[in-house]
């Protein structure tokens, strides 16, 4: 398809530049009346996911995969929810393994080629639920897992499976990964790492022989830290290893389903490689919206409680095109 011309206006004015764009939403946005039924899966490795549901009693179902150390009490997760609830859709949050208040009982935590936990989700869903229609989101690394997941399944996805949207997505993950290395980024490194390094010390408790302490002290920065541990732990050689083997535009030219990606081209933990603009040009299947602000799951908007990104989520997902 063409890239899509972005309707979003832009931000409130305090808001003068990606950073300002992704942090102050990040630290400060509340959504409020959002209240999850939770339901404890198994995965077929033996392990556990958490589920939070908020139903509406529709036949259609929104799927929500959340970012980096989210979880589904993510602003942008309540926002998506709380939204398509009040448009009669049932929404689905699914938490990675660590993630939504509970550590899980294998070794492994998760991360952005993550789609095998996805799919336990989406085929629990078919199983056991009616649902006529059913959408699929993602949000910066759940985003990822997504797309990765459509690609996966290709022309085999279940015909329920009707579109996918996702935003502040890294589509190439070394692309992304190499942002965290800019001096601009230091805030964002911090933040992801100190809580990944506590979330690891937390394995360190449940299998001692497989995290040495000592070394998970002295990580300063990405590359070490997904050499050291989520390489190791998930089967890969090092950290470029794990980039390049895991990226979601591995997968994305075998997408079947009508697909939504919006990036903005200020979001500062998007490299260049993040915007398919080749592929969105020649796949029909393929949708690219690229604001030019919005910040990383951003987009805030003057006036409105939701953000531009979810309405523009609702309107894509809804629309009968």
């Amino acid at each position: 398809m063409p890239i899509i011309p972005s309707t979003y206006p832009g931000p409130p004015a305090f808001l003068i530049n990606g950073h300002l764009e992704t942090i102050i939403p990040s630290l400060f946005r509340k959504v409020e009346g959002v209240n999850y039924q939770r339901q404890k899966i198994d995965t077929p490795d033996g392990d556990f996911l958490n589920l939070d549901w908020s139903k509406v009693g529709s036949s259609k179902l929104l799927i929500i995969s959340h970012g980096l150390e989210g979880d589904s009490e993510r602003h942008y997760a309540r926002g998506l929810v709380k939204l398509f609830n009040q448009n009669q859709i049932d929404v689905l949050v699914w938490n990675n393994r660590t993630c939504g208040g509970e550590i899980n009982n294998l070794p492994i935590l998760y991360h952005h080629g993550a789609s095998y936990d996805l799919e336990a989700v989406v085929d629990f869903v078919l199983k056991n639920d009616d649902y006529q229609e059913i959408y699929l989101s993602g949000i910066s690394m759940g985003g990822a897992q997504t797309l990765k997941y459509l690609g996966e399944k290709g022309e085999r996805i279940s015909e329920k499976i009707k579109k996918a949207a996702v935003y502040s997505t890294p589509c190439n993950l070394p692309s992304s990964a190499a942002t965290l290395k800019l001096k601009s980024n230091i805030f964002y490194k911090k933040r992801f790492l100190g809580k990944l390094k506590k979330k690891m010390a937390l394995k360190a408790v449940q299998f001692p022989e497989l995290v040495d302490l000592n070394l998970l002290e002295s990580v300063e920065d990405f590359d070490a830290f997904d050499t050291q541990f989520t390489a190791k732990i998930h089967g890969f050689k090092d950290a470029s290893d794990f980039y390049q083997t895991v990226s979601a535009d591995n997968w994305m030219e075998d997408i079947h389903v009508p697909t939504l990606i919006i990036n903005a081209l200020n979001d500062p933990l998007l490299g260049p490689e993040c915007y398919p603009i080749e592929l969105a040009e020649r796949k029909s299947q393929i949708y690219l919206e690229m604001p030019k602000r919005g910040g990383h799951t951003g987009f805030a908007w003057r006036g409105h409680e939701f953000t531009w990104a979810e309405y523009r989520l609702l309107e894509f997902l809804t629309s009968e095109n």
